[in-house]
């Protein structure tokens, strides 16, 4: 089972670390080691919330999200991405992009640090929505309920996650014009640019969860419809065709998923800076890290660790608002990478143990009932 699940990360992590060597020799393969730990512990928490995703797909649409999301995910975002934000933030061509990218490296960090307003404005905006929605939704299981309790009574005003991701927006843009204005307005037009990312970002959750949920529910009413007409051609001896429209709904699903995964990418890719500028380098480490992420995230799914340990959802949620958080701090102060990476690992951590301590109640408390009824029958007879 462990084999088959992480068979393709073990394999392209052998892949990556020989052309690691071949490349930079090994100072190059320890560079795209150190770059692959980044990335799965910045990422753990997107396994998780990919998972809870994931598990509603069937065996089908969990293999294109090991195929073909993974290409997606590895050449899309941990490549071709810091390319194209280099190209359209320093208005260049992509070619150029790719020269200054291989052939002048420092300039190249200098293009993307520069973009980095606008990238962390889309994916801050992004995932700080999937953290308002989660959090402000009546669940039946909550992890910390003294603040989960009023927070559900919260949801009930509608667009409320709305008008807080905004106000986070205006406050975020404001402040950034004000220090630039206080450093003589040299990035006062930046303000401008963080308020229409963090906007776009806004909408395409808007749109993409939207999409989703749409097809979801399209897919319970046709799965209920099938289930009637399946119970009444088995009384008649006849055959239903399968319904068409859970193409439809994975497809979208597939589509959150790889925004989700793409708005996670973004501190992956920013934090890959501190240690390389070199995009070779940089592409190998994250992109190993991103295939132990996918695979992760189908393991999960398989072994029903989501059912098991039922705080870990909420642990990454949790997760995803404080990177959300972090990610718009970062517009206009430094964050270290350690504490983007740590904090994320240690929420997960802590609803893990939530988890257990909470099975273990429920298995003492289920053992103490079936000693009560056993006295019980004992003292009848």
């Amino acid at each position: 089972m462990l084999l088959k699940t992480f068979g393709w990360s073990f394999a392209v992590t052998a892949l990556g670390l020989v052309a690691a060597v071949l490349y930079g020799g090994w100072t190059g393969f320890g560079v795209v080691a150190i770059l692959s730990v980044l990335e799965i512990s910045v990422s753990f928490d997107n396994a998780v919330v990919n998972a809870g995703i994931l598990k509603k797909m069937n065996a089908f649409w969990q293999k294109i999200f090991l195929t073909i999301g993974v290409l997606i995910a590895v050449f899309g975002m941990r490549l071709v991405f810091p390319v194209v934000i280099v190209a359209i933030s320093a208005s260049i061509g992509p070619i150029e992009a790719v020269r200054l990218a291989l052939n002048d490296k420092d300039q190249y960090q200098q293009l993307v640090t520069d973009a980095h307003p606008s990238i962390a404005a889309f994916g801050g905006m992004f995932l700080l929505m999937i953290f308002l929605d989660f959090i402000f939704e009546d669940r039946d299981i909550k992890w910390l309920s003294w603040i989960e309790r009023p927070l559900a009574k919260l949801g009930k005003v509608d667009m409320l996650s709305v008008c807080i991701a905004l106000i986070a927006l205006m406050i975020t843009a404001m402040t950034f014009a004000t220090q630039a204005h206080q450093h003589g307005g040299a990035h006062v037009d930046k303000a401008e640019t963080v308020l229409i990312s963090g906007i776009a970002g806004l909408i395409t959750y808007l749109v993409v969860g939207g999409l989703s949920g749409y097809f979801e529910n399209k897919l319970e009413e046709e799965e209920e419809r099938e289930h009637e007409e399946e119970e009444k051609a088995k009384r008649a001896g006849k055959k239903v065709p399968a319904v068409v429209m859970a193409g439809k709904a994975a497809f979208f699903m597939f589509l959150y998923l790889e925004v989700l995964d793409a708005s996670f990418s973004f501190d992956g890719v920013i934090g890959a800076f501190a240690i390389t500028n070199d995009i070779v380098l940089m592409a190998l480490g994250l992109g190993i890290g991103a295939m132990y992420v996918r695979s992760l995230t189908v393991y999960l799914v398989r072994q029903g660790t989501l059912d098991d340990y039922v705080y870990l959802e909420h642990g990454a949620h949790y997760a995803i608002g404080a990177l959300a958080v972090i990610l718009l701090v970062t517009i206009q102060y430094e964050i270290h990478e350690v504490i983007t990476g740590s904090v994320g690992v240690l929420l997960i951590a802590w609803s893990f143990f939530s988890s257990v301590l909470r099975n273990k109640r429920m298995a003492a408390a289920e053992g103490q009932g079936s000693s009560g009824d056993k006295a019980e029958v004992s003292s009848g007879v």
